[in-house]
């Protein structure tokens, strides 16, 4: 029987840091601090909301991160 693979792991970092940043240097960020996947997303987008270990989300407004939060 194959061993039960490990989940990679999240970084040590907090979505909210991102908040206010503007959306091209808070994505950069992101990924220099270990985010394997960055997702921008306008107010109101319409996503799906299965947790994905690793990703971090950004709603992003006039240029601007305005909510940040994993998964």
């Amino acid at each position: 029987m194959a061993p039960i693979p490990t989940p990679p792991a999240e970084p040590k970092d907090s979505p909210d840091g991102y908040v206010g940043l503007d959306a091209p240097r808070a994505e950069r960020l992101a990924r220099e601090r270990g985010w394997s996947t960055v997702r921008s997303l306008p107010p109101g987008a319409i996503i799906t909301m299965e947790y994905r270990v690793g990703r971090l989300n950004f709603e992003v407004r006039d240029g601007r991160v305005a909510r940040a939060w994993k998964g």
